[in-house]
């Protein structure tokens, strides 16, 4: 599989750390069922996904790649900041 890199062009997916889903965290505050919830019920989908990857072995950028779980294809990269993200979480 190949990762398009906003700052480093096509790259092959064993440059990158593989996080998780792109999920919006519950506030810091939150009871403990959103943290549960966050934390234990998540679907597993087969097909379009938002996850965060990290380029480990280039710019050490955090991205949102948007990728189809079944087919592995990737119709989307952009660098975590911009998608409003942060970072890694």
């Amino acid at each position: 599989m190949r990762i398009t890199c906003p700052l480093c062009g096509e790259r092959d997916r064993r440059e990158f750390y593989y996080k998780g889903a792109a999920l919006e965290r519950p506030a810091a505050e939150a009871d403990l069922d959103a943290w549960h919830a966050h934390v234990h019920l998540r679907e597993n989908p087969a097909g379009e996904l938002e996850e965060l990857w990290y380029h480990e072995m280039g710019c050490n950028s955090w991205l949102r790649v948007t990728r189809d779980t079944a087919t592995h294809e990737i119709t989307d990269v952009v660098l975590a900041a911009d998608a409003g993200l942060g970072g890694a979480r």
